[in-house]
């Protein structure tokens, strides 16, 4: 495939709380680029600006949750006519927001836990157990598993700290799975196994060990069909494009839910994404430039 550019820039850090895995993916993901023949700047952002040196033809976005993922950069890359990677301003803010693609999911019939918002002081207004989370979040970062009201306060009270208003899910029992997507293909489903069961920030980036990833995940054929329809219809509804990552939960029954759409997935080397890629032969550099290769304004 002929190149479209030569030199672009690596977007990283950020001013989310997530600043410490988008360095991290930031910088994987240069090195993969370097890898595949480009000139790459890597760009440090530590503000809610952004300063690109001259001469750059297009931009890989590795920002994790605010400014990256909410539609921040997208919207100032849209403006100087510079092509990024993943998704555009408006697919970025309603998939970052969960209480806006959630609307939008009871909306077209796709299948997630019953859920409710509250703000500081309120009681749960959803049997326990629940799942709490800032709804602008990601990296597992606020999210708490309530499973009694003795919980709840201390459970909340965390959970504001990254947010006004928060997210409570029905708890959803079962199987983690994710499905990554690049352009319109729908990649293996990985399951994850926690070793403590409950994946959290811990056992994703800081416990090498404690969470298995079985990949492809365990499934039935039709599971995995299933599976991989539903991240697409999910990717197609959020009026995503380029790159990204679905989670779900799957009960016992049989009965996938889905739990989130994640436009900017990690590149770490403990990240779904790219596991799920080099099990189908795409090695991080091919993975990288695939990406890149997708790049548009909107």
């Amino acid at each position: 495939m002929q190149r479209r550019f030569q030199r672009v820039a690596v977007l990283k850090g950020g001013p989310s709380s997530e600043r410490e895995i988008s360095l991290r993916s930031g910088a994987a993901v240069a090195g993969g680029l370097r890898t595949a023949g480009y000139t790459v700047d890597e760009i440090d952002v530590t503000g809610r600006t952004l300063n690109l040196p001259s001469g750059i033809e297009a931009v890989f976005v590795v920002l994790h949750g605010e400014f990256g993922e909410d539609g921040q950069v997208q919207s100032i890359l849209n403006a100087r006519g510079i092509p990024y990677t993943g998704s555009g301003a408006n697919a970025s803010r309603t998939s970052c927001d969960k209480r806006l693609s959630k609307t939008l999911f009871d909306r077209t019939g796709i299948p997630n836990a019953a859920w409710a918002v509250v703000r500081q002081g309120q009681p749960c207004p959803l049997p326990f157990p629940v799942v709490i989370k800032p709804p602008r979040q990601g990296s597992t970062i606020g999210i708490h598993c309530v499973r009694t009201a003795e919980d709840w306060a201390g459970a909340l009270k965390d959970a504001l700290n990254y947010d006004d208003q928060i997210l409570v899910e029905a708890y959803i029992p079962g199987r983690e799975l994710t499905v990554g997507l690049v352009g319109h293909d729908a990649l293996p489903a990985i399951e994850v196994v926690a070793e403590q069961g409950w994946y959290d920030y811990q056992a994703k980036y800081h416990s090498k060990g404690a969470t298995q990833y079985l990949t492809p995940a365990p499934l039935t054929e039709d599971q995995s069909q299933q599976c991989r329809e539903l991240s697409l219809k999910v990717f197609r509804t959020l009026g995503c494009r380029g790159m990204g990552r679905v989670d779900f939960r799957l009960t016992p029954e049989g009965t996938f839910f889905v739990l989130e759409m994640n436009t900017i997935p990690g590149f770490t080397e403990t990240s779904l994404l790219p596991k799920a890629a080099r099990s189908v032969g795409i090695e991080f550099p091919a993975l990288c430039d695939r990406i890149l290769q997708q790049a548009q304004i909107d």
